[in-house]
């Protein structure tokens, strides 16, 4: 169990980083979830620990994946940088903490002959269903997906008349409270726009369910039952992988990284640049087609 001591101050800290950081709900849920478990490891002696007591505790993270034990020494090193800031405690142990240098894995994403496969089936069920409404639906969820690289929290909340039909985009308040501008494609227009006939006026929301909007988990598995339609295996599919597909498929047709940046709603361009890993081969056609040499030579042949 967590002493009284350790939680009250992991409260506090997390509602600094809600308030100054503006930290997004699942961070702060991670950062709450890494903190209790090494308060409870410790025996709710966290906030007081010394090198020796974050020793065992980075001997008990040997076994955990790289990502995994980097992610939770940053979420201690940011609460020890907490109680040392506010005189809450002599000294800083985070020197002990593990650095893993974790490699960051390239994001799984999708071909365009996936994302053709997963169209021709929303285009045969819009066909046999005569535009019913779970077509319609799934529809504008993979056009917004894919077509404008929202994240899953994003996509599911959208207000009712966010998607305006004479209005090429969209604002956003996306991850910690950033807002964005977002392009709407006109086919991602007009999917909504066939979709929100089938809203009850009432709902607040584009996407309903229950008493509230679409719930995360259910997006997931109307994804992964039209990846399995399609002839993908469903684990290679969902929101996220829909998003990469967005941003690798536009980074490989030439857009610009800031601009991308901007639309994937990412802080850091460091984030952004991950999206960089387009083939080689396309990396000579665009040098070969478009730098200003190749012109000269043109010139002098």
């Amino acid at each position: 169990m967590i002493e009284v001591g350790d939680r009250a101050l992991i409260e506090r800290f997390l509602e600094m980083m809600a308030a100054q950081s503006g930290a997004a709900a699942n961070t702060l849920a991670a950062y709450k979830s890494d903190l209790s478990l090494a308060s409870a490891f410790l025996a709710g002696g966290l906030a007081s620990a010394d090198e020796a007591a974050i020793g065992r505790l980075a001997e008990d993270w040997a076994m955990l994946a790289k990502a995994t034990v980097a992610r939770k020494s940053a979420a201690l090193r940011r609460f020890f940088q907490f109680l040392a800031e506010e005189g809450l405690r002599a000294g800083n142990p985070d020197h002990a903490l593990p650095r893993p240098g974790a490699q960051r894995r390239l994001p799984k994403t999708l071909a365009h002959s996936d994302i053709d496969r997963l169209f021709a089936v929303i285009d045969a069920r819009l066909a046999v269903s005569h535009g019913g409404g779970p077509a319609l639906r799934i529809a504008a969820l993979v056009e917004l997906l894919y077509g404008s690289g929202l994240r899953a929290t994003e996509l599911v909340s959208i207000p009712r008349n966010a998607v305006a039909p004479d209005r090429p985009f969209l604002i956003l308040r996306g991850k910690g409270g950033r807002e964005r501008l977002v392009p709407i494609s006109d086919r991602a227009r007009a999917a909504v726009a066939a979709w929100r006939d089938c809203v009850p006026r009432a709902s607040p929301w584009l996407f309903p369910g229950g008493k509230g909007h679409l719930s995360r988990i259910r997006l997931y598995q109307l994804l992964k039952e039209l990846a399995s339609e399609a002839g993908i295996p469903p684990d290679r599919v969902s929101p996220h992988v829909l998003r990469h597909a967005f941003a690798t498929h536009l980074l490989a047709g030439g857009a610009d990284l800031r601009a991308l940046q901007s639309m994937l709603g990412h802080a850091d361009i460091a984030t952004t640049e991950i999206y960089t890993h387009v083939d080689a081969s396309r990396l000579v056609e665009l040098v070969n087609a478009r730098h200003p040499l190749v012109d000269v030579k043109r010139r002098d042949a």
